[in-house]
C-alpha cells in the first residue's frame, strides 16, 4: 500500500524517495535491536529494499516498461542472502512476495500489449492522456484481457493463500515469514484493482 505514497513523491522529487531509503533503513536497524520491535525492524528492512528499487525505476526510468522487472530486482540479492542463512525471513520473504506480485503484473501488461501504452502514458502531455487511457481499457475489458486478469488472479490467490495452509514445524500455525510473504502477494491483487477502478473513473 506505501504505494500510494512513494508514487506521486518519486514523480515530484525522486532523489528524497531514494535518500528516505536510509531512513527506513536505520529506523530498521533501531527497531531491530530491541525484543518487542525487532519483528518491525525485519519487515521494515525487506520493504526498504522494495521501496529503493521502486524510487528508482519510477524516477528516472519509467518511461521504459521492460526495464521494470529488472529495476525492481535490484535488491533481490539481499532477501536471498538472508534467506539462504535463514535470517531476516519475515522481511525476506516480504520482498519476495512484492516482487512476484509485481512481475505478474508486468506479465499482464506484456501479453495484452499494453506496453506500448505505458510508453505512451509516460511520455504524452496532459491533454492526450485520456485517449491513451480509453485505448488501454478496451485492451483489458477485451474477452483475452479479461480472461487473462481472472487466470493471473487466479495464480495470486493460490500463490497467496497456500503458505497460510502450509503449518511452522514448531506451531500449529503459518510461521510470521509465511504471512509476510502471503499478504505482499494478496495486496498485489488489491493494488490492481484499486489502479483499475481508478482508470474507469477517470475515464
Amino acid at each position: 500500500m506505501p504505494v500510494f505514497i512513494e508514487a506521486p513523491l518519486v514523480r515530484t522529487v525522486p532523489v528524497l524517495s531514494v535518500l528516505l531509503t536510509l531512513g527506513w533503513v536505520g529506523l530498521s536497524y533501531v527497531l531491530l535491536q530491541k525484543h518487542h520491535t525487532w519483528l518491525w525492524g525485519d519487515l521494515l528492512l525487506g520493504f526498504a529494499g522494495s521501496w529503493f528499487a521502486g524510487s528508482i525505476y519510477w524516477g528516472w526510468m519509467r518511461w521504459e516498461p521492460l526495464w521494470h522487472l529488472p529495476i525492481e530486482c535490484l535488491a533481490l540479492p539481499l532477501p536471498l542472502w538472508f534467506i539462504a542463512r535463514n535470517r531476516l525471513l519475515v522481511g525476506s520473504w516480504f520482498a519476495i512476495g512484492s516482487l512476484f506480485g509485481t512481475a505478474i503484473t508486468d506479465v499482464y501488461f506484456f501479453f495484452t500489449g499494453l506496453m506500448s501504452h505505458w510508453r505512451q502514458l509516460m511520455n504524452a502531455e496532459p491533454n492526450l492522456v485520456m485517449p491513451i487511457f480509453h485505448s488501454a481499457l478496451e485492451r483489458v475489458n477485451s474477452p483475452f484481457g479479461t480472461a487473462l486478469a481472472i487466470l493471473l488472479a487466479a495464480v495470486l490467490m493460490i500463490v497467496g493463500l497456500v503458505p497460510l495452509w502450509l503449518r511452522s514445524p514448531v506451531h500449529s500455525r503459518p510461521s510470521l515469514s509465511a504471512w509476510a510473504f502471503s499478504g505482499a502477494v494478496l495486496s498485489t491483487i488489491l493494488v490492481d484493482m484499486l489502479f483499475w477502478v481508478a482508470a474507469l473513473t477517470t475515464s
